[in-house]
């Protein structure tokens, strides 16, 4: 079938761009046909047609080939959308310097719990994922927090259970349902998600949901593991305070997780 063909050029056509994107600027077309098993006249038709429609370009100095503008236009175009307002980064950038935590503020997108914005240093690097990644739901205090707040089909949807089982970060990632399914009853109880080293060892954090018109949001700040031992009540504290100007300065922008 026609159509058959199409998606098959279509699937082709995103491994190369994917694998232009992993190997970085300057990827040879044989290097490419080489890494995905292509025919080397393949590899160049279909890096020819990235190129024109702008989602490659022909790097002349490094005789290769690497992502295109219209990349960022898609990158935009996701994450315009769940990009707290300026109030609201103001909070974040505060909690971050008076908690002395990284800060993460988390939103449920689709069946996906997705980093909105984060505020960062050297002395506090986070989690390590960027503005429009997605996050570990069962192991990531923000994750924890949004979860608790679904019911049993949605939070079946999230944790894609259909897909298989939960996945282990760490020796300490909650993989048994039962076990989470406890763990969310804590989080419901307390009103506070807290991990330790269940996403990555060394680090710990907490999160409170963030109720607002727009969709689901949860606030969490994330620090070392000896740190958290000793700071524990005075970061859920400092979470507890920003969440409160944090909810007011969301509801004020609606669009923000709206396809939560």
């Amino acid at each position: 079938m026609v159509g058959d063909g199409a998606g098959a050029v279509l699937r082709r056509a995103l491994r190369v761009l994917e694998a232009v994107a992993e190997a970085g600027d300057g990827v040879s077309a044989k290097a490419l046909a080489r890494r995905l098993e292509l025919p080397l006249p393949t590899t160049y038709r279909l890096l020819g047609t990235l190129v024109e429609e702008g989602y490659l370009v022909r790097l002349h100095a490094e005789r290769g080939y690497g992502l295109g503008y219209r990349v960022v236009g898609l990158y935009r175009g996701m994450t315009d959308p769940i990009v707290p307002p300026a109030p609201a980064r103001e909070v974040l950038a505060e909690l971050h310097t008076t908690a002395r935590a990284a800060v993460v503020l988390a939103v449920l997108r689709s069946d996906d719990v997705v980093v909105a914005h984060t505020e960062t240093c050297a002395a506090h690097p986070g989690p390590g994922a960027v503005t429009g990644e997605p996050l570990p739901a069962h192991a990531t205090a923000p994750g924890k927090a949004l979860l608790a707040g679904l019911d049993g089909g949605r939070l079946a949807d999230v944790l894609g259970l259909g897909h298989g089982p939960l996945a282990p970060l760490t020796p300490h990632t909650l993989t048994d349902r039962r076990l989470l399914d406890r763990d969310l009853l804590r989080v419901r109880s307390a009103g506070v998600a807290v991990e330790v080293e269940e996403h990555a060892r060394g680090r710990a954090g907490l999160a409170v949901a963030v109720p607002h018109p727009g969709g689901r949001a949860a606030l969490s700040v994330v620090v070392s593991r000896a740190d958290f031992t000793g700071r524990r009540w005075e970061l859920e504290r400092a979470v507890r305070e920003a969440a409160v100007p944090l909810a007011r300065h969301l509801s004020a922008a609606p669009g923000v997780a709206a396809s939560g």
